[in-house]
This record gives structure tokens, C-alpha cells and sequence, in this order.
């Protein structure tokens, strides 16, 4: 006989319970009924709070998908600003229309005219509030506003990146909790299936090898086999009946 092995995806474990329910359900004269009341009536509160709580684990991750399409795009625009901003404050500093010594203002080293590494989110929060706070102070101080772009354009940028990267991080919290959720659920509902199985398996006992595998897998019940094992066949149940017969026979000489 094959072995059997519990569903390892959520998936697996929604389609044998509701297997299991549905088959159970669809033998109309009672008798015939296999799984007792009580563990029908667990298998179906349990899938309704499993397939609740998937549903939700589904819509908050949907969601952060979503939202994260719209963050990445804020996240593109605020880097080019900011690297814009920086290289037009470095050709002003080059035509001397800005002293050098200004640069200092924005957190940037008076001697170096690179731009700085923009790559991560962090450097973005960074010196989007270095610009922003470099051009007022030295705006104060009689200086010119610095135009195309303007830190007002940068400021709106960084901004919506700063708001959306806050909401993103609610989206994935949001996800984290439905998806805890639902992990601690699994063995729970594993527990389930497996008493299902084993009433099942219960019930069939004393039929032949391929019609007990059959009938078990009506409900649900998934059989691997194992290396080089046979697989069971009509012929198989013929052999296992004739040996029983002959054993039968033998017992009553």
C-alpha cells in the first residue's frame, strides 16, 4: 500500500477538507455517511475561518503589490530631483555663481562634485532633507533660489516618496499580520485532515488493497508511492483475494 502525506500548501489543505466535506455530504442515506458528526461540523468551522483569513492574507498582499508600483515610481522621481538639484548646484558652484564654500549648507563637500550614491531609499530620505534645508538656510543668508528645479519641485517629490513609503510600510505590515495569521492556523488544520484521514482509512480497513485506495481517495486522502513499489491495480485486489481465499481454505483443513 502506498503512503500517505498530509497537503504541505494552503491550497492542498483548503481542496482536502472540502473533498473530504463535500464527499462526505454527497452520500445522501445516512448510513453510508463515513466521518462522524462532530468532526464534520470542526472540518467545516475551521475552513470557513482558513478560507476567511486566505482571502485576507490575498487582499492585503494585493494591495501592497499595488501600492509598491506606485511607490517604486515615487521613488524614481525623487532621485532624479534630487540628483538634478545637486548637479545644477555644482555647475553654479563651477560658473561661481554659488561660493563653494555654500555646498557645506547641503551636507555636500565643498571640493567634491559628484553626485552622491541615491541608490538606497535611506540616502534618499537623506538628502532630499539635506537640499531642502541646505537652499532655505542659504536663501536666508541673501543667496538666490536655485531654479529648474527648484527645491519646491524637489521638496513635492520627496514629499509623496516620504507619504508613500510610510504607507508601504503599513501595507506590509498589514500582509505580515494576515500571513501570521494564517500560519498559525496550519496546524490546526492539519490536525483536522489528519483524523479525517485516519477514520477514513478506519472505515475502509478490511477492503482489498486498489478498492480501499480508491474509495479513500474520494475523500481526499493523497498516496504516494515509493520507490520501485507496484502500483495497485483491479489485479491487484484479484491476487489479494485469492491469496485470502487460500489461506481461508487452508485454516479450515
Amino acid at each position: 500500500m502506498p503512503y500517505r502525506r498530509l497537503p504541505n500548501t494552503d491550497q492542498a489543505r483548503v481542496r482536502a477538507l472540502r473533498t473530504a466535506i463535500e464527499e462526505n455530504e454527497r452520500r445522501v442515506n445516512k448510513s453510508d455517511m463515513m466521518l462522524p458528526f462532530g468532526i464534520v461540523q470542526e472540518a467545516k468551522s475551521f475552513l470557513n475561518r482558513f478560507e476567511k483569513s486566505l482571502a485576507q492574507y490575498k487582499q492585503a498582499l494585493d494591495s501592497q503589490v499595488s501600492a509598491n508600483k506606485s511607490f517604486q515610481h515615487e521613488t524614481h522621481a525623487a532621485r532624479i530631483y534630487i540628483s538634478h538639484f545637486i548637479q545644477v548646484l555644482n555647475l553654479a558652484v563651477i560658473r561661481e555663481d554659488i561660493k563653494k564654500d555654500r555646498k557645506a549648507f547641503y551636507g555636500l563637500d565643498p571640493d567634491d562634485f559628484t553626485v552622491p550614491d541615491l541608490s538606497s531609499e535611506t540616502a534618499i530620505l537623506k538628502w532630499g532633507q539635506n537640499l531642502i534645508n541646505g537652499e532655505q538656510r542659504r536663501i536666508q543668508e541673501g543667496g538666490s533660489p536655485m531654479y529648474n528645479p527648484g527645491i519646491a519641485k524637489v521638496r513635492v517629490h520627496y514629499d509623496v516618496f516620504k507619504e508613500r513609503k510610510e504607507s508601504q510600510k503599513v501595507f506590509q505590515q498589514s500582509t505580515s499580520r494576515y500571513l501570521k495569521l494564517v500560519a498559525d492556523m496550519r496546524a490546526e488544520g492539519d490536525g483536522i485532515i489528519l483524523s479525517i484521514w485516519n477514520e477514513i482509512e478506519k472505515r475502509y480497513a478490511s477492503l482489498p488493497p486498489y478498492r480501499r485506495l480508491i474509495e479513500c481517495q474520494k475523500y481526499g486522502l493523497v498516496y504516494y508511492y515509493r520507490r520501485n513499489e507496484a502500483k495497485l491495480t483491479p489485479e491487484s485486489d484479484e491476487a489479494y483475494e485469492s491469496a485470502a481465499a487460500a489461506e481461508q481454505y487452508i485454516s479450515f483443513e
